[in-house]
């Protein structure tokens, strides 16, 4: 929304230097990126204070900058070579709380439905699917990437713009009250629980206060309170409990209002499922891989259907699904092997259903699993990588090769389980791992190349790509 600093300072309760009556274009808090036009927030970062940059980004074309108060001296601490450079600013105490403001202040006068999406796994796909769906009939401002915490998000809602008539909004997090923030701003209508895992175990003492935390979006919606919730998984399901709005179950292993009855794996050429709601049953086929996906589509089907979607328009937007870069993108190699990469994010529940889709995949002569740590996982972590590589010698593979750290502990599981220690390998990074693999694969092989963010598992593609000749359009 273009709006005047005069408004601008208003909502933010600040304190403006320069004319009122000028219109922003755009809001960036990225002095590299501002493009001529937008407002700049200098946000205080543990590594860079944004206030150094002020006078860079005016050379750039800011129309003008939100700072706080003292962030003259600040620039001035910093050394700013071209201090003269100088515009438009608000003052306000904090930069960050006053683009959240400005973010609640925008969502208010835009005034459409949002749709929340949060879990500890597959939130990102799950909100493409859903935007995707509701694509075929309204006009939607969705999260950029996983633009998802306390910066990202008020971002993408400042994108808003009045034409577009629905949102559909990611929210992560890795502490509580984080949600509970978030909601604040964004102000949700609707909300999605894909899941609860044992990710950040580091920042919580059990998977049921993440549970907890996860379920500040369900307590945060606003009118008129609409909460899709996963039927599988017990501790979304117990969100229901306390909630006095409308509640939508969807699943694939219990009774629920969106159910899938039957799925079929189609390889690496994703999923065909039957989708059962009020007597009508409907066939789908999604070029997504794993049956994890299926249950995310569930749940952009069960947004689109609430939202008067037609059911074709429905099955052709979840036709139309491609994976997002890293997660669950497939390579394929002239040289004649296939590469998986799902490399952006794992958890133990993630990791383990991967495996379980790679195990039943067929049509390759060696199947090899590239798994990295698993961050954030606490005390817990040892064992939980153990259950993983148990997972994995079930699902009969050639080769594991575990990357940094405790992934040796995937590496003991899959021991433990029977596997041949020949047939596991520990390297100490992803690099390593990329020269493993260009040594080791050969025509008829698959790869799943999973891991934290941390991992920087990506690497390991990389260095394939350089050696052999991928077959990307």
């Amino acid at each position: 929304m273009n709006l005047s600093l005069d408004e601008i300072s208003k909502a933010v309760e600040g304190a403006l230097e320069g004319s009122g009556t000028v219109n922003v274009r755009g809001y960036s808090i990225d002095s590299r990126t501002i493009k001529p036009g937008e407002l700049f927030f200098a946000i205080k970062g543990p590594r860079f204070d944004g206030h150094a940059f002020v006078a860079q980004v005016f050379q750039k074309g800011a129309a003008a900058a939100v700072v706080e108060q003292g962030g003259r001296e600040a620039r001035a601490r910093q050394g700013e070579a071209s201090s003269n450079a100088e515009g438009p600013m608000i003052r306000v105490a904090s930069t960050l709380a006053a683009l959240q403001q400005l973010a609640r202040d925008v969502r208010r006068r835009w005034g459409t439905t949002i749709i929340g999406i949060t879990g500890s796994a597959g939130k990102t796909t799950t909100k493409e699917m859903t935007a995707v769906v509701l694509g075929k009939k309204f006009t939607v401002l969705r999260s950029v990437g996983n633009l998802n915490n306390e910066f990202g998000l008020p971002l993408c809602l400042l994108r808003a713009e009045r034409y577009q008539n629905i949102g559909v909004l990611e929210m992560g997090m890795s502490a509580k009250g984080e949600i509970r923030k978030l909601a604040a701003i964004a102000e949700p209508n609707e909300g999605v629980v894909t899941n609860v895992n044992p990710v950040h175990l580091e920042f919580f003492k059990s998977v049921d206060e993440i549970a907890e935390a996860k379920a500040e979006l369900i307590a945060g919606l606003h009118e008129p309170k609409v909460a899709y919730l996963n039927n599988d998984d017990s501790r979304v399901r117990a969100m229901a409990r306390n909630f006095n709005g409308r509640v939508i179950t969807y699943g694939v292993k219990s009774s629920a209002a969106f159910r899938v009855q039957q799925i079929q794996d189609l390889g690496i050429e994703g999923t065909a499922f039957t989708l059962q709601h009020e007597r009508r049953d409907v066939n789908f086929v999604l070029p997504l891989l794993g049956q994890h996906n299926v249950v995310n589509a569930v749940a952009a089907i069960a947004v689109g259907v609430t939202h008067e979607v037609p059911w074709e328009q429905i099955r052709d937007a979840i036709s139309e699904m491609k994976p997002e870069k890293m997660r669950g993108e497939v390579v394929k190699f002239r040289e004649g092997f296939v590469v998986i990469d799902d490399s952006y994010n794992s958890n133990p529940r993630a990791l383990s259903e991967m495996i379980r889709f790679f195990g039943r995949l067929k049509g390759h002569q060696r199947k090899i699993l590239v798994a990295g740590e698993m961050l954030e996982l606490g005390p817990e972590g040892p064992e939980l990588h153990r259950n993983c590589g148990r997972e994995a010698a079930r699902a009969g593979l050639e080769l594991i090769v575990g990357v940094q750290g405790q992934a040796k502990e995937i590496l003991q599981g899959a021991l433990d389980g029977g596997m041949d220690r020949s047939r596991l390998k520990f390297v100490r990074d992803a690099l390593q791992a990329g020269d493993l693999l260009a040594r080791t694969l050969k025509k008829g092989d698959v790869v799943l190349i999973k891991a934290s963010r941390g991992v920087k598992l990506e690497q390991a593609l990389h260095t394939l790509r350089a050696a052999f000749s991928s077959m990307e359009p």
